[in-house]
C-alpha cells in the first residue's frame, strides 16, 4: 500500500487557526507485511536516527491498528518524505494523518475522510493544517461540539505557490510563547474583515484582492521578529508579483501565491536575494490524502 499526504500552509495571513491550503509537496510512506517490524527514511529527517527510534508514525499506526484487529501483523515501513520538519508546513499533521489512515487501511477497514479528520482531531487541538491534508484545496473550518466543520475550494491550475524555506526551524509551540494573551477590539475587527475577505477572495477567484485581504495583526509580526529577514522576505515577493505572501504556519517558510506566468520570476527574484534559503515552485493540491492499494 503507498499513502501520499500533502504538505499545507496554515493560517495564510490573518485566519489563525482556521484557514489552511494543500500544496503538491508530499510524504510518502510504502507499507508491506512483514516477519518483523522495520523501518526505511529517505529524504526530510533521513539524518536524524532519533526520527527511527522515536517514530510518531509507527506509535499512532500501531495504536490504532492493535485496536482495529483481533490478531497482531508487522509491516516493513519506507518513508520518502520531502515535507520539511518544523518549518510550517505541516509536517507533523501529514504524519497524524497519514499514520490513521494507513491503520485503518490495512485493517481492511473504510475511513470516510470526514472520519479521519476527527480523529485526527485529538492530536491536533486546531484543524487548520489538518483539514487541507485530509482534502486538498483551500479550507475554512472550525470545531463545534469536538467535530471539525469546513469547507473546501479548489485552487486553479493557472495559480502557482513559491515558497521560501529557510535553513533554520521555528518551534509551533515556542513560537505560540510570543504572541500575546489578549488583543484590542480593533485588532480582532482587523483580523475578523480580513479573514473575512480572504476567504470570499478564494471562493470568488478574486485573485487581485489578496495582498489586501492577507494583512494579519495576531501573529505574524510577532513569529516574523524571531527571524526579522522575514520581513525582507514578504517585501521583496509582495513588490515582485506575488498575489499574497504570509508566514507559513508558525514560520519558519513563507508562502506565496502568484500566477503561473510570473511563478518563474518570482522565484528567480527571491533565490537570489535570498541565496541562503531555499525557494521553490510547486503546484496546489486539491486531493489531500491519497491511499493506493494495488
Amino acid at each position: 500500500m503507498i499513502v501520499t499526504v500533502p504538505a499545507t500552509s496554515a493560517n495564510l495571513g490573518p485566519g489563525f487557526d482556521t484557514l489552511g491550503i494543500a500544496v503538491d509537496f508530499v510524504n510518502k510512506v510504502i507499507i508491506k507485511p512483514s516477519r518483523f517490524q522495520s523501518i526505511s527514511l529517505k529524504g526530510e529527517g533521513s539524518n536524524n536516527p532519533k526520527l527511527k527510534d522515536n517514530n510518531l508514525f509507527i506509535t499512532i499506526f500501531n495504536d490504532f491498528f492493535q485496536n482495529l484487529v483481533s490478531e497482531p501483523a508487522t509491516f516493513r515501513f519506507e518513508f520518502y518524505n520531502k515535507i520539511p520538519i518544523s518549518r510550517g508546513l505541516g509536517s507533523s499533521s501529514a504524519v497524524i494523518i497519514s499514520a490513521i489512515a494507513s491503520a485503518y487501511a490495512m485493517a481492511g477497514i473504510d475511513l470516510p475522510k470526514s472520519r479521519l479528520l476527527n480523529l485526527a482531531l485529538s492530536f491536533e487541538d486546531h484543524p487548520d493544517n489538518i483539514t487541507p491534508a485530509v482534502f486538498g484545496g483551500f479550507t475554512v473550518s472550525t470545531i463545534n461540539d469536538n467535530s471539525v466543520q469546513y469547507v473546501k475550494k479548489e485552487i486553479p491550475q493557472d495559480l502557482k505557490a513559491v515558497i521560501v524555506i529557510p535553513n533554520q526551524p521555528i518551534s509551533t509551540s515556542l513560537s505560540r510563547t510570543v504572541l500575546p494573551d489578549s488583543y484590542s477590539k480593533q485588532d480582532a475587527i482587523f483580523n475578523i474583515s480580513h479573514s473575512s475577505l480572504l476567504t470570499a477572495c478564494f471562493f470568488n477567484e478574486d485573485w487581485e484582492q489578496l495582498a489586501i485581504a492577507s494583512k494579519d495583526r495576531f501573529h505574524q509580526e510577532y513569529r516574523m521578529k524571531t527571524m526579522p529577514e522575514l520581513f525582507e522576505v514578504q517585501k521583496v515577493a509582495l513588490k515582485s508579483g506575488a498575489l499574497m505572501s504570509t508566514l507559513s504556519g508558525s514560520g519558519s517558510s513563507f508562502f506565496n501565491m502568484v500566477y503561473k506566468n510570473d511563478a518563474k520570476r518570482l522565484h528567480d527574484i527571491l533565490s537570489s536575494h535570498f541565496p541562503h534559503y531555499r525557494t521553490i515552485i510547486i503546484d496546489f493540491n486539491n486531493n489531500g490524502i491519497v491511499i493506493d492499494k494495488s
